[in-house]
């Protein structure tokens, strides 16, 4: 037992001297270990000033840990220097993965144990004494090294998190100023800014969360499912995607040159997503005010969708045959509901035969009043069609004449806007 006690208090004078010598030199370590840091990692290797935090937050570890070291001192209740701190939070904001902090840590670790093991090497130590060195400051280093990473990679996790929603904060704002300003703008600066190229063609979405799937992580899965599509649709660069609100987000796919088919192309990739959220398209125009022309009409497309409330996933587009005329018909669904059956009589009803009807009439008008080329649409034979005409005018209870457009405009309305401008069956 006397001899366990004499190896020990002799054990902790070597490692207090051992870390006092050091630590006269802990500048001259620190600048050795950084240069094999970078060396390393080239991740690392940025700006002069991330290159001296680096330094810093080296010479802050080295410092603490030879205090430890010197006077046996518990790491467990440690904190991380304000040098170190300041150097994970740089990282984070300039997107240095996490992973080549964590492997600076590890790296700075082994070569600082390297250098402990060689300052050994320079003092007298009886070789079982020297194992006994050894083995007490080992855990010391080791525990060190796993306490300080665990903290600044949690550090590093909320400094990432914060500085990309501010970031992402500022491309909302100055996206929105883009889509509010009549005014021109800096074009160049205003694309730097939100890393998104404004002189390309633009696919503008808007995407929503479907009712009673609302939660916190509903606009980062919108956001993550733009990305997806992008990828989907072949983008010419990052998307931009800014929250709208907590259940939805506006979003702008950018192109080099017009492509033919985005929309199908759209409506095909939801068709294999069954977490697919609703989705309305605008129409592919180019530079600022295309920028801006297709968000509105994704906004129209989002109007019509809303009010209808289609069952999810679905997709509408602004380019949709009438959905531009019936969004801005329906801006008061209130006054389209009461013109609506003015113009229609009791062709406006909400039932399964009035939608027959309308339907029917609706294409037949569309396709120049040919029997021959509604029955082709419809998939039915043309004495049907001419049947169901000749019914929907008498549900309409007057004769379409003069008032064809009337007709024509209030048949699109039902069609995009359906049972909320329709005449409820009695006793519902």
């Amino acid at each position: 037992m006397t001899t366990a006690r004499h190896d020990t208090t002799y054990a902790d004078r070597v490692i207090a001297a051992t870390a006092a010598r050091m630590n006269e030199r802990v500048s001259r370590i620190s600048a050795a270990i950084r240069t094999y840091i970078e060396d390393d990692i080239a991740d690392l290797r940025r700006d002069p000033h991330t290159g001296d935090l680096l330094f810093e937050s080296v010479e802050a570890n080295i410092a603490t840990v030879l205090h430890a070291l010197r006077y046996d001192l518990s790491v467990a209740d440690i904190q991380a220097a304000p040098a170190v701190v300041d150097y994970a939070r740089r990282l984070a904001q300039q997107g240095v993965p996490a992973n080549a902090l964590a492997r600076a840590y590890r790296i700075g670790q082994r070569r600082l144990t390297e250098m402990v093991f060689a300052e050994l090497h320079t003092m007298e130590i009886p070789l079982a004494e020297r194992i006994n060195v050894v083995e007490r400051m080992t855990p010391t280093l080791f525990e060190y090294i796993d306490h300080i990473t665990e903290q600044v990679l949690e550090i590093y996790d909320d400094e990432r998190e914060q500085w990309l929603e501010s970031q992402n904060n500022i491309r909302a704002v100055r996206a929105r100023e883009v889509l509010g300003s009549r005014q021109a703008i800096d074009v160049d600066a205003v694309t730097e800014a939100i890393r998104y190229p404004l002189r390309w063609y633009h696919l503008a979405l808007v995407l929503w969360c479907p009712d009673g799937e609302i939660d916190s992580d509903a606009v980062p899965n919108l956001q993550r499912f733009v990305r997806e599509l992008a990828d989907a649709l072949d983008v010419a660069a990052n998307p931009l995607v800014i929250a709208a609100d907590r259940i939805s987000v506006w979003a702008w796919l950018p192109y080099r040159s017009e492509r033919a088919g985005l929309v199908d192309a759209v409506r095909k990739y939801v068709s294999t997503r069954r977490d697919a959220p609703d989705i309305a398209v605008g129409t592919l125009a180019a530079g600022v005010d295309g920028f801006r022309r297709s968000h509105r009409g994704a906004q129209r497309a989002c109007s019509v969708a809303s009010v209808y409330g289609q069952p999810p996933p679905s997709v509408v587009a602004a380019d949709d045959p009438g959905l531009t005329t019936a969004a801005l018909l329906g801006n008061v669904v209130d006054e389209a509901r009461g013109w609506v059956r003015e113009v229609l009589g009791d062709l406006a009803g909400d039932t399964d035969n009035d939608a027959r009807l309308r339907e029917t009439l609706r294409v037949f008008l569309r396709t120049g009043s040919s029997y021959k080329a509604a029955a082709a649409e419809l998939n039915l034979h043309s004495n049907s069609v001419k049947y169901r005409v000749g019914r929907a005018i008498a549900r309409r209870a007057r004769p379409i004449g003069a008032d064809r457009l009337d007709v024509e405009l209030a048949l699109l309305v039902c069609h995009w806007y359906g049972p909320p401008v329709l005449r409820p069956e009695p006793g519902r």
